[in-house]
């Protein structure tokens, strides 16, 4: 039995919108860092934080201003910062931060952090929604890194983004490439994807024989107040159970142990992998 814990961080934000994005940025940073050294004290072997943790959700807004929340990945100070921490715990960290590439074009990505503290690569969100509320498209770039799994010191590493876990291709693509534990960093209120929520992901666990770690934020946001981030982070595991779920409203890390056999148990068991007929989807890639 191959044992691993997992660990998700979900947190309200912690600074004023009318401060500057470095501000913020220095103020959320600082917030996650107890959280995380706990998470370091309960043997977390893998971490994830929420949907551009560093940042308000900004996206119902079409503001110039929050362009200056975008960092360098890896050499940006988040990056910089939970290296250190990856390695003082000795965890892996996915680290979702708004990614400049160079001025004037910016992405939503998650940096992944070995035990190490090694930075192995990241993830851009691939799907990128536009709709009153989420204006996401004027921020963020549609992510061009493919479905990349990560080879950490836990076993096979994927990630999606938020809007992306609506999309069942990608998940599929991850699993496909050997991914074992899925996380899917958010930012979503309440409404109709708080249905979508439990159903999706658990859903999504069981059709690719693995492990996912679904992380949203809490509290709710001014000036913006599109609604409440219910909070709710959970890991489900091959069979789409639930491991443990967050509160809807509160600061919290909650940790899962998750037993890496399984993954091959349910997917020798359940053989949609061999089932797939490939030849027989190309409409999937007409329309």
């Amino acid at each position: 039995m191959t044992m691993v814990r997992a660990g998700l961080i979900q947190m309200a934000l912690k600074a004023e919108t009318g401060e500057s994005p470095e501000a913020i940025r220095d103020k959320m940073n600082e917030a996650h860092l107890p959280l995380i050294d706990e998470a370091g004290k309960k043997g977390v072997q893998v971490l994830c934080l929420q949907e551009v943790f560093n940042q308000p959700y900004f996206c119902p807004s079409q503001d110039a201003k929050w362009y200056g929340a975008a960092e360098k990945i890896p050499d940006g100070p988040t990056t910089r910062l939970m290296q250190d921490y990856a390695k003082k715990h000795s965890m892996v960290i996915v680290v979702p931060i708004y990614e400049e590439d160079i001025t004037g074009v910016y992405y939503n990505t998650c940096a992944v952090i070995d035990a190490d503290g090694s930075y192995l690569g990241k993830y851009r969100k691939t799907h990128i929604p536009h709709v009153n509320g989420f204006w996401e498209k004027f921020y963020f770039r549609p992510g061009n890194t493919g479905y990349p799994v990560f080879d950490t010191a836990v076993g096979k590493v994927g990630v999606y983004i938020c809007y992306d876990r609506h999309f069942p291709e990608g998940w599929r693509a991850l699993a496909l490439a050997g991914a074992e534990y899925i996380v899917n960093p958010s930012a979503t209120v309440a409404g109709l994807s708080q249905y979508l929520w439990k159903l999706e992901q658990p859903a999504s666990a069981v059709a690719n024989g693995c492990y996912i770690g679904a992380v949203n934020r809490v509290g709710t946001e001014a000036p913006w107040n599109i609604g409440k981030f219910y909070g709710s982070s959970y890991v489900v595991n091959p069979r789409g159970e639930f491991l443990v779920e967050a509160s809807e409203d509160k600061d919290e890390l909650v940790t899962a142990d998750m037993d890496m056999d399984k993954v091959r148990e349910v997917r020798n068991l359940w053989q949609f992998f061999r089932d797939r007929r490939p030849e027989a989807y190309g409409l999937l890639t007409q329309i």
